[in-house]
């Protein structure tokens, strides 16, 4: 009989157990655990009420999903671990062949309240249905979770921006007095393995995460930790299909002074490119928030090179008004002088058609002579030719004369008008003016441009 009871405690210390206490059914049964017993899941698991319960906290960034500027939202998919300990929980291990953790459902057991202070919507994805509990009373919650939270946004420096949102954990109802919230982790450790689980980053890339612990200083305050998601937004895509085009419409505009200020063409070029901007502005507005504490560079971008590209168009509107008005004074004096030149060439006409019709006369009474003198010898017709035609050939020997005089006024008439036509082929007063104006306005706004995309892109480099 002694020979058997030591073979039997023999038999029980090489690790071999009745197969009776072999299930997690018997642990169960040990710890009076069931689904509709009470006793574990209604108050907090301690024996004295004023020792708290520590819960120990950490958690684990698998994805940033969104992050939302217009509406300041932060979208990350979480993995928290909660554990504490249950006083009323525990067993020994050799008894129930070694079994050292069960799974239970969770809501048979008392669990912390915790919440994050940031959250805004319910999370979506269901919970947990499980939690674990050890031989020791360690209870443990891992839950997955899609969080909506909210996070400001500092955009100053947009789209080179560094955002940094904070996960706020803390209890619901319960002080200092009763749980105190402790991180598992510290920052290093926190950020080396959410690297390491890291599925995706979207738009975003993921720097670091700081765990912060604010320990309440009394008992009916709270504790609180924070872990703090810091991450960098992928700019690429914003300065190319952004921040280039507005600066090609920039170029554009400068290009446009190549351009003849003569015609509407420039004009309507000018207006075409500020409205192209116009619409790259609607775009930016539908992206930023409208809750900023600093106005972001970005818009500093766009205003400032919009107003240029408008006072680029107010000079070109104020050259083309002075070549206009320079025009219309052309046009008066050349509409004068058009007026004067056909009163002379009316006066030259009238001339000329008069002595033409003398001259006309006078031919005709030398071919008289020269018919009547044809028969006879000029000897005898000598005398007769000096009596009867030395006077008429006086008169329109005066008569060519004068005619000469007046065809002589009419030619240096005539060089005075073409002298004038030369002058008013050179540019008149107000086009010099515009064409000053037009050099003067392009080297300050060559200077100024300059200026303001380094102060901008400094202040992107620097802030």
């Amino acid at each position: 009989m002694l020979l058997t009871g030591f073979l039997f405690l023999l038999f029980l210390t090489d690790g071999v157990y009745p197969e009776r206490n072999c299930s997690y059914q018997d642990v169960l049964n040990h710890l009076k655990l069931t689904k509709n017993n009470e006793l574990y899941s209604m108050t907090r698991p301690v024996k004295n009420y004023k020792r708290p319960t520590r819960v120990f906290l950490e958690v684990l960034l698998y994805a940033i999903l969104d992050v939302v500027e217009k509406d300041q939202k932060f979208i990350p998919y979480v993995w928290t671990v909660i554990r504490w300990h249950n006083e009323y929980i525990s067993w020994d291990p050799k008894q129930f062949c070694g079994i050292d953790n069960i799974s239970l459902p969770t809501e048979v057991l008392w669990k912390p309240d915790l919440t994050i202070e940031e959250m805004t919507e319910k999370d979506k994805a269901p919970p947990s249905p499980y939690l674990t509990i050890n031989d020791k009373g360690d209870v443990e919650v891992q839950n997955d979770q899609v969080l909506v939270s909210t996070c400001r946004m500092h955009i100053h420096k947009f789209p080179f921006d560094i955002q940094s949102c904070n996960l706020s954990f803390k209890s619901v109802i319960h002080t200092a007095k009763d749980i105190r919230l402790q991180a598992s982790d510290n920052s290093s450790e926190a950020t080396e393995w959410s690297r390491e689980v890291m599925r995706t980053q979207y738009e975003w890339l993921f720097i670091n995460m700081t765990v912060t612990a604010n320990n309440a200083s009394n008992l009916i305050s709270q504790d609180v930790i924070i872990y703090t998601i810091n991450m960098r937004r992928r700019s690429l895509l914003y300065i190319v299909n952004f921040l280039l085009p507005v600066l090609f419409f920039l170029c554009l505009d400068l290009a446009s002074f190549l351009i003849s200020d003569t015609g509407g063409e420039k004009l309507s070029f000018k207006v075409t490119v500020l409205l192209a901007v116009t619409v790259l502005q609607l775009i930016l507005n539908e992206i930023l928030p409208a809750s900023s504490n600093r106005i972001p560079l970005i818009a500093v971008y766009c205003i400032g090179i919009f107003a240029l590209m408008l006072l680029s168009l107010l000079e070109t509107i104020l050259v083309m008004h002075l070549m206009e008005k320079d025009s219309a004074c052309q046009d008066n004096e050349a509409d004068g002088g058009r007026s004067l030149s056909e009163d002379c060439n009316k006066q030259g006409n009238a001339n000329f058609h008069n002595r033409h019709g003398e001259l006309h006369k006078w031919t005709q009474c030398a071919c008289i002579y020269d018919d009547a003198s044809a028969g006879e010898t000029p000897s005898e017709l000598l005398p007769v030719a000096g009596q009867g035609n030395s006077s008429k050939l006086t008169e329109e020997h005066h008569a060519l004369e004068k005619l000469s005089d007046e065809l002589r006024e009419m030619e240096k008439t005539l060089t005075l008008l073409l002298s004038n036509r030369k002058e008013e082929e050179k540019p008149g007063y107000w086009t010099r003016v515009a064409n000053r104006v037009n050099r003067v306005f392009f080297i300050f706004y060559i200077t100024v441009v300059s200026l303001f995309l380094t102060f901008v892109f400094l202040e992107w480099n620097n802030a």
